[in-house]
């Protein structure tokens, strides 16, 4: 199916969140994951700014995402990146207040897609990450980008040593570049919109 999108805000504080009952998923990782060329890459437009220096953004963005019929599916959201920020103990401690609530609390927010470079060894901080999603109780999946700049056998040497690092059992591999593996992220995407809010 086609979808497009279309940006609805920028947020910087919980009163600003969308009144929308959509399903949400939010993207996740360091500054320097290549967030914003993935987001582009799914929605096929761009949607969210890919800035030369790492670590612009400071809102959650949130962009709307419509099926060929205009009937709005789920809502984007695009959040600060993390790896400029010097985390220590908690990455909880160290965003914005108004991150900890929307990771915590936010009810419309069905799946947390935490962005990996597969071209480096585990970090400290993504580890972080999935420790802070796991003790919340939130869904996740591990996408590993920039996959285009490996090679098959270096690809699956990177993957093992992500998800042992990790401590996860799946993860995929993904390139804006030449949209390798967004079809199966798509898929996972679909799966959270045709769920919908729930009760």
């Amino acid at each position: 199916m086609r979808y497009t999108t279309q940006f609805l805000l920028s947020a910087m504080a919980e009163s600003q969140f969308p009144t929308l009952r959509q399903p949400e998923i939010a993207f996740l990782g360091r500054s320097n994951v290549g967030k914003s060329s993935l987001l582009n890459a799914l929605v096929g437009e761009k949607a969210a700014k890919v800035s030369s220096t790492p670590g612009r953004t400071r809102a959650i963005n949130f962009f709307l995402v419509l099926d060929e019929r205009r009937t709005a599916r789920m809502i984007l959201a695009d959040l600060p990146g993390y790896g400029f920020a010097k985390i220590s103990k908690s990455i909880s401690a160290e965003w914005p207040k108004f991150i900890e609530p929307y990771m915590l609390e936010r009810e419309e927010l069905k799946l947390c897609i935490c962005l990996v470079d597969s071209n480096i060894a585990p970090q400290e901080s993504d580890l972080q990450l999935i420790e802070f999603l796991r003790n919340a109780g939130r869904a996740f999946v591990v996408v590993a980008t920039k996959a285009d700049r490996l090679s098959g056998n270096e690809r699956t040497r990177n993957l093992a040593a992500l998800k042992k690092g990790l401590g996860v059992e799946k993860i995929l591999a993904v390139s804006a570049k030449t949209s390798y593996g967004l079809k199966e992220l798509w898929a996972r995407m679909e799966e959270v919109g045709a769920a919908g809010i729930g009760e």
